[in-house]
């Protein structure tokens, strides 16, 4: 049976380092790629088996990067990351090709591990993004409300988050969409709490989800809690974290899936909203700028590539 990356099951850190990474052309670049991809298993363990504690690299390839990387197949439902526009609302598409996800509880540690893989990588890759996330407060978003609160428990994350056997070549792999949203908590912060409760569809201060009924078809809640045709929840695992300083807030939201059309389908039901025109309006106050589409392959497929 293939195994996932360890780091897409692990319980959330405190800490993390996203690295948005572009090939620089030419064969040898790609042969060096291929090389740390397929030492990364091998890496993640020794990371483990370390004093370090408990610090995991993910690594996800980009949908048009793929066929680059690995030409002999490609995951059923790796496509271009779905772009759209509705007014203010906006989901853009700023692809790359590769992300690297590096997290712990040890700030320190983290870098110590991105400075390496760029060491190893240096004049393969150019480095588009390099983002800082942590732990703000108890587990909120800068908009203070607890972020990540739909997210399945550690007993259902394989069953949302991994390919099953329908793909057997990519089973225990993962869709990877990546978006990287700025707050303007200047008007956010002008909101009184009652309308920031009504936008989110649940409480501040103890994080109490309001009943169906009693919800805004325009909130968050409302808009990301969606059904399939058969009824079943629509679900992605999220582990998204706050980034920032004292100019620019926001956050960096991380969907791993089974299917890349969960995401889509819940990305739609923010942006564009229901046949009656509810989207979500927490998008009224954080913006995305950038969006895109990676697969991390299981531990088996790195090793064998």
């Amino acid at each position: 049976m293939a195994k996932p990356q360890p780091g897409i099951l692990a319980d959330a850190s405190q800490f993390a380092i996203y690295l948005s990474l572009n090939q620089v052309s030419g064969h040898e670049s790609l042969q060096r790629i291929r090389k740390f991809a397929s030492n990364l298993p091998a890496r993640q363990q020794a990371l483990l088996n370390s004093a370090e504690g408990e610090v995991y690299i993910n690594l996800a390839v980009g949908s048009s990067f793929w066929i680059e990387l690995y030409s002999d197949s490609r995951p059923a439902e790796l496509l271009p990351f779905p772009a759209m526009e509705s007014g203010v609302r906006v989901a853009p598409s700023t692809p790359t090709d590769l992300f690297i996800q590096i997290r712990s509880n040890n700030e320190a540690s983290n870098l110590d591990q991105a400075r390496e893989i760029l060491a190893e990588l240096d004049g393969a890759v150019q480095v588009i993004e390099d983002i800082r996330g942590f732990r703000y407060h108890d587990s909120r978003d800068m908009t203070g409300f607890v972020d990540g609160t739909e997210n399945p428990g550690p007993d259902d994350r394989a069953d949302v988050a991994l390919v099953g056997n329908t793909d057997p070549d990519f089973a225990a792999g993962s869709y990877l969409h990546v978006q990287r949203y700025e707050h303007n908590l200047k008007s956010w912060n002008k909101l009184p709490v009652t309308d920031q409760e009504a936008t989110y569809g649940r409480s501040k201060a103890d994080n109490i989800e309001f009943p169906s009924g009693e919800k805004s078809l325009h909130a968050h809640t409302k808009r990301t809690s969606l059904k399939d045709e058969q009824g079943n929840s629509i679900e992605i695992y999220r582990q998204s974290l706050p980034y920032g300083d004292t100019r620019v807030q926001g956050l960096m939201f991380l969907s791993y899936a089974a299917s890349s059309t969960n995401f889509t389908r819940m990305l739609e039901s923010m942006v564009k909203g229901d046949e009656q025109g509810h989207a979500d309006n927490l998008l009224l106050y954080t913006r995305a700028v950038t969006g895109a589409a990676y697969f991390a392959p299981s531990i088996d497929w790195l090793e064998s590539h």
